[in-house]
């Protein structure tokens, strides 16, 4: 079963990898998929990187968050 997407992004579709494809070929795929990564985080790293900590950040309730209550 699939989750419903985000408003504004397209519904997520299993995806399957040709079996008749080269080395060669699965190779070029790799390498567009890496330069298409590095230009996409380039444009975006700012944004990526503020992502990336909100979702990292603890709950305030999970150990080893902060608390600005605290008297120390």
């Amino acid at each position: 079963m699939t989750q419903p997407s985000k408003p504004g992004l397209p519904s997520p579709r299993p995806l399957s990898i040709p079996g008749y494809w080269t080395p060669e070929q699965a190779q070029a795929v790799i390498e567009l998929l890496d330069d298409l990564r590095e230009r996409i985080a380039g444009y975006y790293q700012l944004q990526l990187i503020e992502l990336y900590r909100q979702q990292l950040a603890p709950l305030p309730d999970e150990p080893g968050s902060t608390d600005d209550d605290l008297p120390f």
